[in-house]
């Protein structure tokens, strides 16, 4: 086989992780080359809602999850599902889990994920004043509304314990969530506001980063797929792609779900489980007045306006690398969402989406070097977050490829932490 190119960094990806890594890569100066097994911006990035949530920052290993497990294994309607199977990785990835479902875990975890998306959320104000890069970003906030009184509750508690950490919040009434818009049902139990936040359309930021990326010298490759790895030692000296080999100073693994079958080729495990989740877009009626995105905190589904349509997501299944649509649960998204606001009971879905979501253990991503392959990085594990810590994973990539001094201390982040 024939060598495709040499270039100093290979991205294996073209979600908004591996794009942002070419990008900010390109940017300092080096060659990039980016391969994908698909379409650029096919899989998990595609169909998201589109937030970017320093609001967000409790990870999902957080107190109080792991009694919920069994309820997420018996009722296959449930927001979060795991579905039984024989795999020996899941039970693993459950047992890590329940170890991290701590306290004093999460309070460790969340100023690292907080200080994650706010960079994240300044690098995407720079990107937005680019001329002719429009991808709808505004900074509206996010809105969490509650069904029940046990609901509100349930986020004042988390409401509070962010303040903790400096992430700001409004405790709403009924009445005073209302006012956000009139598509809200007035049997809400009341709100909370989060001002930090903002959304975009993640569609057009990734492929229009990617074209700038392009136009910057990285070389795209849809529809080629990593065969394998040739490795010398402690290095991989090239990677074997469905186009033929590409050498690398730096190879950059930014897969997501897919990423662990590729590290299994070098005998590399890392516990990364694919989260399935839903999206469905609808065109956007004018009884749908949503200028702030929702989220609806018991059904735990996302309300996001996107220009001329509204994209409703939600649901985390466990149920390894399966893209199919399960309609049962994309059914139950839309009832759930009912509960909150009018409007929806004769609107028809332009699309219906499924994508998966890479999760880690303890909710953290994963970014930095391999110890057994020193010029191999890896950029995954991002789960819920993928969106909104794109930029700021890409500019730590590529101080990892340059060895700069990082503007993370990315211990809490690296692969080494799992052995």
């Amino acid at each position: 086989m024939q060598d495709l190119e040499s270039c100093d960094a290979l991205v294996v990806g073209g979600g908004v992780i591996g794009v942002c890594a070419a990008y900010y890569i390109a940017a300092a100066g080096a060659t990039v080359t980016l391969v994908d097994r698909d379409e650029i911006c096919s899989g998990c990035s595609y169909g998201n809602a589109g937030l970017i949530v320093p609001s967000h920052s409790i990870p999902l290993a957080a107190p109080g999850v792991l009694g919920k497990i069994p309820l997420w294994v018996l009722n296959p309607r449930s927001p979060f599902h795991i579905k039984p199977r024989l795999d020996l990785d899941l039970f693993r990835w459950l047992w890590r889990f329940a170890k991290d479902c701590g306290y004093q875990t999460a309070r460790e975890a969340i100023p690292v994920i907080r200080d994650l998306t706010r960079a994240s959320t300044a690098l995407y104000h720079e990107l937005a004043s680019i001329e002719g890069f429009a991808f709808g970003y505004q900074k509206n906030g996010l809105l969490v509304i509650y069904a029940s009184a046990r609901g509100r509750e349930e986020g004042r508690k988390q409401a509070r314990w962010l303040q903790e950490f400096e992430i700001e919040s409004v405790d709403l009434s009924p009445a005073g969530a209302l006012e956000y818009s009139s598509t809200i049902r007035p049997t809400i139990a009341g709100g909370t506001y989060y001002p930090e936040d903002s959304h975009l359309i993640p569609s057009d930021f990734v492929r229009g980063l990617a074209k700038k990326a392009e136009s910057m010298g990285v070389k795209i490759y849809p529809s080629t797929s990593v065969k394998s790895f040739r490795t010398t030692n402690e290095t991989i000296s090239a990677v074997i792609t469905s186009r033929g080999e590409i050498r690398a100073s730096n190879i950059v693994l930014a897969s997501g779900s897919w990423s662990t079958a590729l590290l299994q080729t070098l005998r590399v495990k890392l516990p990364v489980q694919p989260a399935k989740g839903y999206s469905v877009t609808v065109k956007a009626a004018p009884q749908m007045n949503v200028q702030t995105p929702l989220l609806l905190h018991e059904a735990k589904v996302a309300v996001t306006p996107m220009r001329e349509v509204v994209r409703f997501a939600g649901t985390l299944e466990l149920a390894g690398l399966d893209t199919s649509i399960n309609h049962r649960r994309v059914n139950s998204l839309l009832r759930s969402s009912q509960d909150y606001v009018s409007g929806l009971e004769n609107l028809r879905p332009l699309e219906t989406w499924a994508g998966l979501r890479p999760c880690t253990p303890d909710g953290l991503p994963i970014i930095g070097r391999l110890k057994r392959f020193r010029n191999l990085i890896v950029a995954t594990g991002h789960g819920m977050l993928g969106l909104t810590l794109g930029p700021i994973t890409g500019k730590l990539v590529s101080q990892l490829v340059f060895g700069d001094p990082e503007t993370f201390k990315t211990k809490a982040l690296t692969p080494a932490r799992f052995g």
